[in-house]
């Protein structure tokens, strides 16, 4: 039986683009806030295009080796694993490397050659040199919010793909998003996205991070399954936004006044 294609809801034209990229064998890098929906779009296109999805949520200690792999010891002796990046590419599947900044900057280079006309994997420990199919492509992602000198895309690496850029969506789609993967009615989600509104005016002050979608789809579903509507917002939205006391306060109050 054939999966169903995860749901998203398109703010562009985002979803030709990323076909037409595929098509073209183009790498593509998709920028955007945490929670805007990076991650569902990918899931989404992936299971658009019937090609199998290898995910990496990059750190600050991923290796090389962890990407394309490395030789094991087992019973017999040595043997080699691949790793996600080269499974992805003998199988002509999608590579998406979840923010590709917080890597360390020599990871970075190892998908040099995939993101040119070689479209090529050296395997150094193995010898081997691998081609990738018409079906491969690389995907990487990456909050630009976060970007500063010592985590951020290096131009050559940046000029190496197809850029998509994301944001929250505007409140009559994410209304209608909420809707959709919650099951929660029209006035609920409304509300819920009229507080995030509200929320995000914050940013730029006492918050690090925007209230993102993803969050609201965690209160929504708190509350659809009865916890009142204020307090789950705190536990969705408030405790995952900051840890300050005072600015708790202040989203609570906020919080609040939408549902009192």
């Amino acid at each position: 039986m054939t999966e169903p294609i995860p749901f998203y809801l398109p703010q562009g034209n985002e979803v030709s683009l990323f076909e037409h990229a595929w098509r073209n064998r183009l790498p593509a890098m998709i920028k955007g806030p945490t929670g805007c929906g990076k991650t569902r779009f990918i899931e989404h296109m992936a299971a658009r295009l019937q090609r199998p999805l290898y995910t990496v949520s990059c750190h600050d200690d991923l290796t090389a080796a962890d990407l394309v792999g490395r030789h094991l010891i087992g019973d017999s002796g040595t043997f080699w694993v691949d790793g996600p990046l080269t499974r992805a590419v003998r199988e002509g599947a999608i590579c998406y490397l979840d923010e590709v900044v917080e890597a360390r900057k020599d990871t970075t280079v190892v998908i040099h050659p995939l993101t040119d006309d070689r479209r090529i994997l050296p395997l150094e420990r193995t010898g081997e040199t691998l081609k990738a199919p018409p079906e491969f492509m690389l995907v990487v992602s990456y909050n630009p919010g976060y970007q500063n000198l010592l985590k951020g895309m290096k131009p050559s690496t940046r000029q190496r793909f197809v850029g998509l850029s994301f944001d929250f969506p505007p409140p009559d789609l994410e209304q209608r998003i909420l809707i959709e993967e919650t099951g929660i009615d029209q006035a609920l989600a409304a509300s819920l996205v009229k507080l995030a509104g509200s929320l995000r005016v914050l940013k730029e002050h006492d918050l690090e991070e925007a209230a993102s979608t993803r969050l609201l789809i965690y209160a929504a579903r708190l509350i659809d399954s009865g916890v009142p509507p204020a307090q789950a917002c705190h536990a969705a939205l408030a405790e995952p936004l900051t840890d300050d006391e005072e600015t708790l306060r202040a989203l609570d109050e906020i919080i609040a006044i939408t549902f009192p």
